[in-house]
């Protein structure tokens, strides 16, 4: 049996409890794409499967995902921002839009400290990752 790999390094998404399944999963799907687009080199190689189909290449480490309510969101947002580390955000204004665009405009209209987040995502080292997240429960 080989040991499992230990990465220095964690991608976490942060959610929001009281979300519907079908919000929990877009929320999520949104978030670890800003992860992905700024960090490609957290992307592994491609994947082929025994007849050579290729697929397209994914994270080279997990993705977890914890959940908290408005609160932890917010102290989170703020340990994060407080150690300079770059978020993907998604705030509840978003399930009202329907492209980019509209969702940037979203967030610009409203001051930092007035987001209604829903979710999270960062990639860091992993003590500050747990230092940011401290007191989250991983997601059920």
């Amino acid at each position: 049996m080989t040991e499992p790999i230990r990465f220095p390094t964690k991608i976490a998404v942060l959610l929001r409890n009281d979300l519907a399944s079908w919000q929990r999963l877009n929320v999520t799907a949104f978030l670890v794409s800003g992860i992905a687009n700024a960090l490609p080199e957290l992307i592994g190689d491609e994947y082929r499967d025994a007849d050579g189909t290729r697929y397209l290449p994914m994270f080279g480490q997990p993705v977890l995902i914890f959940a908290g309510d408005r609160a932890a969101l917010v102290g989170a947002h703020s340990r994060a921002l407080t150690r300079g580390l770059r978020l993907s955000i998604f705030t509840s204004e978003l399930f009202a839009t329907g492209n980019d665009r509209d969702n940037r405009a979203a967030v610009q209209a409203v001051d930092r400290d007035k987001l209604d987040l829903v979710g999270l995502a960062l990639h860091a080292p992993r003590n500050v990752v747990d230092k940011v997240l401290k007191g989250m429960t991983m997601h059920p």
